[in-house]
């Protein structure tokens, strides 16, 4: 073993990039590499990618400059940059670091073992070719930090809705869907394997679809599906697309125990107009009927979402829109942003990014007040509720304590106890925090 290659991966942005990380290292594993957290000991270092901000991007390349010491002390080392970046700035990255061996776009991870050994002398490999069919469906992951509790299903890859701040359509290529039955084998694996929750993971699920002759699969059957391989195994899904959010999956998750009930649905603006402008091709109001809808069949719904303020041209009136959304609807939390122009989206073509950065700021700290109120208030309806907890982690704060999160998703830290990870618990919600729900088992289920 001691002459085996050493792997390591350093992954950033959305799950779908560190799902992606955990295909490249089942196929690399195959060819023989070994996994290292010692990125110092690693033969092969590779960095996956997200171009959904500015800010996300300078960070990557900051931090791919340190690999270019490492690469000083042991000149056998390969660096490779996958992802998103790697899609998108694949001329730049191979002319400015010069020191990168690999780039490798989202579809071509396949590839990467020929490219490694094309690279060996000094010649710098790219491949960035987008798919049409590639969805790693016969590739099991090597579930990386995992544990052993919950994972992450690929179910889809790319996106059609081509929203015009959004670089995903063009860094991860056109919208399609697994084959369900590789999904569901899958999800049987980890089962076998002791996990008790998986989250069915596409940029937008709801468009999920698979039509083979008599066989015809929507998101909401194969949630149906999913949930039905175990009663132990709780299943949640990441992410949503308002426009898409069927009635039959939202009666389906209300009637199924091991379906989690929360949504996360990003509204990304409170205001019609600005959302046509970002072409998110429904309007406030179609947005608010979902919630009712949701909050009708399911009342003790999670519920959570992302905004962008400063987007190109919001007045003071459609930021108050989102304000006044944000109040309506009580988020439990949100993913909060300002809004960050990418090269040759149609905002970028079609509208000045005209928000001042100081404006775009306050109304930032503005949303971030708000929400942070809205969490309080949410976590305090709880107080003295009663929640089933999937018990994943010991407490950061305290060996004494373990946490995990609810139906709702919100976490939930409690004194240990006799409790093991893996294990549900009832817990009685005593006090909170904005961001956390403290309590006491009261009961130990399976």
């Amino acid at each position: 073993m001691s002459s085996t290659k050493k792997l390591y991966i350093e992954t950033y942005g959305c799950q779908m990039n560190f799902s992606d990380s955990e295909v490249v290292a089942s196929i690399l594993t195959k060819e023989g590499y070994q996994l290292t957290e010692d990125i110092k000991a690693a033969d092969l270092i590779f960095v996956n990618t997200c171009s959904i901000r500015d800010n996300a991007e300078k960070r990557v390349i900051n931090r791919i400059q340190e690999f270019k010491h490492l690469k000083s002390l042991k000149p056998s080392l390969q660096v490779g940059i996958l992802g998103c970046m790697a899609e998108r700035l694949k001329e730049n990255l191979l002319q400015d670091q010069k020191f990168v061996d690999l780039v490798v776009g989202p579809d071509a991870y396949r590839d990467i073992p020929r490219m490694l050994n094309e690279s060996m002398g000094s010649r710098q490999m790219a491949n960035t070719i987008l798919s049409e069919e590639e969805t790693y469906a016969d590739i099991a992951p090597v579930r990386l930090d995992s544990n052993g509790i919950s994972a992450f299903i690929s179910i889809m890859r790319g996106c059609d809705n081509y929203c015009a701040y959004c670089v995903v359509p063009f860094t991860r290529g056109h919208e399609r869907s697994r084959h369900p039955r590789s999904i569901l084998n899958e999800a049987k694996d980890l089962v076998s394997k002791g996990y008790r929750e998986v989250t069915l993971l596409g940029q937008n699920v709801n468009s999920y679809h698979w039509e083979e002759g008599d066989l015809k699969v929507n998101f909401a059957s194969l949630m149906k599906m999913v949930a039905d391989l175990s009663p132990l195994l709780r299943v949640r899904f990441s992410t949503s697309h308002p426009k898409d959010i069927s009635d039959e999956l939202i009666e389906m998750i209300a009637v199924t125990p091991n379906i989690c009930n929360s949504f996360h649905l990003p509204v990304q603006s409170g205001s019609s107009s600005t959302l046509k402008r970002m072409k998110r091709n429904y309007t406030r109001e179609m947005y608010l009927e979902r919630i009712t809808k949701i909050k009708s069949l399911i009342p003790d719904c999670g519920l959570s979402t992302d905004i962008i303020v400063g987007y190109c041209g919001e007045t003071d009136e459609e930021h108050g829109e989102t304000v006044s959304l944000m109040q309506e609807v009580g988020y439990d939390f949100a993913f909060m942003f300002k809004y960050s122009e990418r090269p040759d989206t149609l905002a970028a073509k079609k509208y000045a990014d005209d928000v001042p950065e100081e404006v775009k700021g306050k109304r930032l700290d503005e949303i971030i007040k708000l929400q942070q109120q809205n969490s309080h208030q949410s976590n305090l309806k709880d107080v003295g509720k009663t929640f089933t907890v999937l018990v994943d982690s010991v407490s950061k704060r305290s060996k004494t304590q373990m946490s995990g999160r609810t139906d709702q998703n919100k976490v939930m830290v409690f004194d240990s106890l006799e409790a093991r990870l893996g294990q549900y618990v009832q817990v009685k919600c005593t006090h909170c925090t904005a961001a956390t729900l403290l309590g006491e088992i009261v009961n130990y289920l399976e």
